[in-house]
């Protein structure tokens, strides 16, 4: 069983003028490991493609399955529910809690998942220690610099234990050093730890990553390349 599953998705937006057609037929199998990247230009459809496998937006037609699960047949509390636990979130925009410690947004989503406090600070440790932030647990997001945040959105979007990862233009805001840093961390994350992450960007440097390429042209899949492991 394919860990994510598109059937002939398509998705309009309706707009007041034409109606926008930003996924046309789309067919996909992804398995439980990969490091996929979704590429495209501007408008051809890769953060709509995203948001419907995020269980953040309905198709229009077709299918999306995650762990066998059909999202259509799933009402708004058990979806909320699902993304909660099987779904890790990275946004180019962090969407971290400024008041909050480094620690305390990591812990946040097992807070919501009612996981007890012993669990929850032991996780919170070893998944800072992971990005290379446990020296700074305890200061507040507004205090770090943009690359550390994105590496505590990260920790946070691995901390449910989800099925997947997310990430929509992770490195989007980020300068060099600080983009190739957290590309290293999620590349040894899914090689030791195993855990699936699926990209949208424009990003080169994510793009070359990659090991499996998709390639999305005016919402249609027009490329889908898997790249041998090194």
């Amino acid at each position: 069983m394919a860990l994510i599953e598109l059937r002939h998705v398509e998705k309009i937006y309706n707009a007041r003028t034409v109606p926008v057609h930003a996924l046309k037929g789309v067919s996909l199998r992804m398995e439980p490991g990969e490091f996929t990247v979704i590429v495209g230009p501007s408008g051809s459809g890769k953060t709509t493609l995203l948001n419907l496998i995020g269980g953040l937006d309905k198709p229009t037609s077709g299918t999306v399955e995650l762990d066998g699960i059909d999202l259509a047949t799933l009402g708004r509390g058990d979806l909320v529910d699902f993304r909660l636990h099987h779904i890790g979130f990275v946004f180019q925009a962090y969407n971290l809690i400024p008041v909050l410690t480094a620690e305390e947004n990591v812990e946040f989503v097992m807070l919501l998942q009612g996981k007890p406090k012993e669990l929850r600070r032991k996780t919170v440790r070893e998944l800072l220690r992971g990005v290379g932030l446990e020296e700074k647990m305890s200061n507040r997001v507004s205090e770090l610099s943009g690359g550390q945040q994105q590496r505590v959105a990260v920790a946070r979007a691995l901390a449910s234990g989800p099925s997947f990862v997310l990430a929509d233009e992770p490195t989007a805001n980020l300068d060099t050093e600080a983009a190739e840093t957290l590309l290293d961390i999620m590349e040894s994350l899914n090689r030791e730890r195993k855990t699936t992450f699926v990209f949208s960007t424009h990003d080169p440097r994510v793009v070359e990553k990659g090991r499996r390429v998709i390639r999305l042209v005016d919402g249609r899949v027009s490329e889908d390349t898997i790249r041998a492991r090194i």
